[in-house]
């Protein structure tokens, strides 16, 4: 295909309502940008504060080291917990090595570690329903010593062997598909049928958004393109919501990982992304895919949202 293609100038792109940021990423970010203009550089961060490639790489130029342990922070520097949280493990070991620690988890992620910890008070088992390695699953995993069990998919849930069948609770990722998280629960209340569930969902209400956006504008699709990093939970989920409504969806980090051949023969392109991704990114796909030769950009209808998380305390700005 040409750098512009004849063939598309009647194609149109969808906008998804809502896309890109969340609240608990837009807080994150803006708790690194703040303990950078109060404390000055470097400013450790222990993980990606979030799962986006371009944000990692903008906080790094303004400041941040981004680290895997705390040992490589060295002592009397200041870390920041990324939006994911942490394990009590690692709080211990912050306090312990006196850092000053800023606190950048995402509200809805530290009200999973308080149903976590309150369902272990009870005596019960908590089942946690999630993707094993993920930095949120680790973190939530690690609020307590023992009585805790991961499951990911629907044979998880059968090799299940748990003592007492009427003490059992089960908590899950804020990232997850709504969807399989769905398939998952039923089956764990067929085989716990006493099982006990959060007060409320724990799928945050960005991630469900963006998931029923998406489900609203795949069907109106030829395509669908994704703005978000590789190892972007909510980000990768969005994909397989388009993908599972028979809708060819991709995942991109960039404009430049645009192939002109998912385009060829397509009228209506569809765009979202994921909760990590900035609104800066999605335009510039946009940008590229104007090159490409579709110019036409058309939003669709969707939920405003307006949920805004306070800052932990210290980062006020100085007068």
């Amino acid at each position: 295909m040409s750098t512009t293609d004849t063939t598309l100038t009647d194609a149109e792109i969808l906008l998804a309502q809502p896309r890109g940021f969340c609240a608990g990423v837009d807080r994150a970010i803006e708790i690194v940008e703040r303990a950078i203009q109060i404390h000055g550089a470097p400013i450790y961060v222990r993980h990606e504060i979030v799962h986006n490639a371009y944000v990692v790489e903008d906080l790094r130029k303004k400041g941040a080291i981004f680290v895997e342990q705390l040992e490589e922070v060295p002592a009397g520097n200041t870390v920041i917990f990324s939006a994911h949280g942490v394990s009590k493990a690692v709080r211990a070991e912050a306090e312990e090595r006196g850092l000053r620690v800023y606190d950048a988890t995402c509200p809805l992620v530290t009200k999973v570690h308080i149903e976590v910890a309150k369902m272990r008070q009870e005596g019960l088992d908590v089942v946690m329903i999630g993707h094993k390695g993920h930095p949120e699953v680790e973190g939530t995993m690690g609020q307590v010593g023992a009585g805790m069990y991961l499951v990911e998919d629907i044979e998880d849930v059968k090799a299940l062997q748990l003592s007492d069948a009427s003490r059992i609770a089960f908590v899950t990722q804020t990232t997850l598909s709504v969807d399989d998280a769905a398939e998952i629960i039923s089956a764990l209340k067929a085989k716990y049928p006493g099982i006990r569930e959060p007060k409320k969902q724990d799928i945050c209400y960005a991630t469900q958004n963006r998931q029923d956006a998406v489900k609203f504008m795949a069907p109106q699709c030829d395509v669908v393109i994704v703005v978000g990093s590789p190892n972007s939970s909510n980000s990768n989920r969005l994909r397989e919501v388009a993908e599972k409504r028979g809708v060819p969806a991709y995942m991109v980090d960039s404009p430049d990982q645009i192939d002109p051949a998912w385009l060829v023969g397509k009228r209506r392109i569809g765009l979202t992304a994921g909760a990590s991704a900035p609104e800066a990114l999605a335009q510039a796909v946009i940008r590229r895919l104007n090159q490409l030769g579709v110019n036409n950009v058309r939003a669709l209808d969707g939920i405003e949202e307006s949920i805004a998380f306070p800052l932990p305390r210290g980062l006020g700005l100085p007068a």
